[in-house]
């Protein structure tokens, strides 16, 4: 291990301990410090001795070479966590990345399913299978709980309470929330665990995911969403989502259905509320093309 890889792993260490980031979180940031460092290998510089020039051209050399305002601003927060790390332990006296602005981000609004593309889309797993059955269960658990597909696939066996209709799990930055299940969320669930679940175990693999693959090994968050893609090309839908279409669905059709907002928030485990308005942004422009589409002045 070179020294470069050594003070990344000292930044990542000190990060989680502070802020218990989740491991994917964690993983972009060693990623993102490890690209800057072989960059700047090539400038004769390093990680602890960067300057605001080094740092502005290379966010520049990102941008030019494709990457989005979005990926660059994650970057840019990267780089002054790490740097108020080195200032706040006395590594520098300065911190390279104080006069430097993030870019401007347009708001996306996350696509979202319908109503009536759940109903279809929860119809296109082969519930005879056991991977269809499985399938059908994760989908209903996601849409019923809004569960980050990490979440959702990290499951283990205990974390459900099919008497209370309660599920219990650690989510970003360490935080615990407790969700309600729906009932035909837990119908689901019951079937696949009486029925599928054990044909899926295979022997001598110990693994108490609630949700496992072909090996008997807890199904990954790739294979999840490639079975999604498979879901909706025989459902018919063919809008591009992403693998937290569920979620997002989740959120907006509670809103639609009069649930309020700081509630959605609690539901889906965001630390600020302005996170979850983003959903109003969505429910507010489904509401305006229903508007358009059936009112005679429209």
């Amino acid at each position: 291990m070179d020294n470069e890889e050594r003070v990344i792993d000292q930044f990542i260490d000190s990060i989680w301990s502070q802020k218990g980031l989740a491991p994917l979180t964690l993983y972009a940031y060693r990623l993102d410090l490890k690209h800057f460092s072989d960059w700047l290998r090539k400038q004769k510089s390093t990680l602890q001795s960067a300057s605001q020039a080094n740092i502005q051209s290379y966010l520049s050399q990102c941008f030019t070479t494709g990457a989005s305002a979005r990926t660059n601003a994650r970057l840019l927060s990267t780089l002054k966590q790490y740097y108020s790390q080195l200032v706040k332990s006395g590594e520098r006296q300065d911190n390279p990345t104080a006069l430097i602005s993030a870019p401007k981000i347009h708001r996306i609004l996350p696509q979202t399913l319908s109503e009536q593309d759940i109903e279809r889309l929860f119809e296109a797993p082969d519930i005879n299978s056991s991977f269809g059955l499985r399938d059908r269960c994760m989908l209903e658990l996601m849409y019923s709980s809004g569960l980050r597909v990490s979440e959702l696939v990290s499951l283990q066996v205990g974390q459900i309470n099919t008497n209370l209709g309660l599920v219990r799990l650690t989510g970003k930055g360490n935080k615990e929330r407790v969700i309600p299940v729906g009932e035909e969320a837990l119908y689901w669930l019951a079937q696949y665990s009486q029925k599928a679940r054990a044909q899926l175990q295979r022997q001598n693999v110990v693994d108490d995911g609630l949700f496992l693959s072909s090996r008997g090994k807890t199904i990954t968050r790739q294979a999840f969403w490639q079975n999604i893609k498979k879901h909706l090309l025989v459902a018919g839908i063919k809008t591009a989502y992403s693998p937290h279409s569920l979620r997002h669905a989740f959120a907006t059709h509670l809103l639609n259905h009069g649930a309020d907002l700081r509630t959605v928030q609690m539901l889906l485990g965001h630390s600020s509320l302005s996170t979850t308005q983003i959903y109003t942004h969505i429910a507010q422009a489904r509401l305006q093309s229903m508007h358009a589409k059936h009112h005679p002045r429209g």
